[in-house]
Order: C-alpha cells, then structure tokens, then sequence
C-alpha cells in the first residue's frame, strides 16, 4: 500500500478524522467544530491518505513553539491498517518536520502499552523527575 502525506485536511477529509476520533477512547467526544478550531491552532497537522482510495487512514498533529518545545497529540491510524507502517510514517512526518526537527525537547504522552513503541524515536519516560499534572 501507498500513501500520501498532507497538511491540511479538506471538509471530506475533516469528516474521515471525525470518524477516526470516534473509535478512540481519548477522542470519542471530541465534535466536528471543535475539531475544525483544534485544527487551526495546532502547528503541525500530518494527515495520512491511502493513495487509491483517498481516505484519511492516519492522523497525528503537534503543538511546538519551534525552539524549546514541541508536544505531539492524537497519533491515530485507522484500526484495519494499523500494523501497517502508518505510525512511522506520521512519527517520520512530524520528528522531520521543519517546524519540530530542531527542538530542543518533543514530548508526547501515551499509555504504558505503547512505551516501547516510541521509544524507537529516542523517547524516554526518563522525564528528570517532571510530572505530568492537569487541571481539572
């Protein structure tokens, strides 16, 4: 299978991501307006389209201010092409990103599952005592 890197995903494509965030369980309640205003405030959007088809089979976005952070969210790849390459494709995509390629520290968070997934791209949970901390 081939696929094409974008961008900047169109209204069709802006409805694939929406049914790809509903089979998440981080993303289920997310809503096409509020997709649509995420979009716009994220640095880096890649998209993933399968080349014949021209269907958004995997998605990952990034948050950076282009010198000392970047913080990369929502990497998804469609469930029936997941095992694919489609996660490397996005990681490839975002750590050579002009944007990302030159900061100083890229973050992401992930569950326990998928440690020694990104650890292929040099991440660490050795984090110098840092915590994760949310408001609520």
């Amino acid at each position: 299978m081939t696929y094409k890197v974008i961008e900047k995903l169109n209204e069709n494509q802006l409805n694939h991501l929406l049914a790809l965030f509903k089979n998440e369980w981080w993303t289920k309640n997310r809503q096409a307006i509020d997709i649509k205003k995420m979009l716009e405030n994220s640095n880096v959007v890649i998209g993933l389209l399968h080349e014949e088809t021209d269907e958004l089979v995997g998605f990952a976005r990034v948050i950076t201010d282009t010198v000392y952070r970047a913080f990369i969210f929502d990497v998804i790849a469609k469930e029936e092409y997941r095992n694919s390459g489609i996660g490397k494709i996005l990681m490839d995509s975002i750590l050579s990103h002009p944007l990302v390629r030159d900061v100083d520290r890229v973050e992401l968070y992930c569950p326990d599952r998928l440690v020694s997934y990104y650890e292929k791209w040099g991440f660490s949970t050795d984090v110098n005592g840092s915590n994760l901390m949310r408001k609520k």
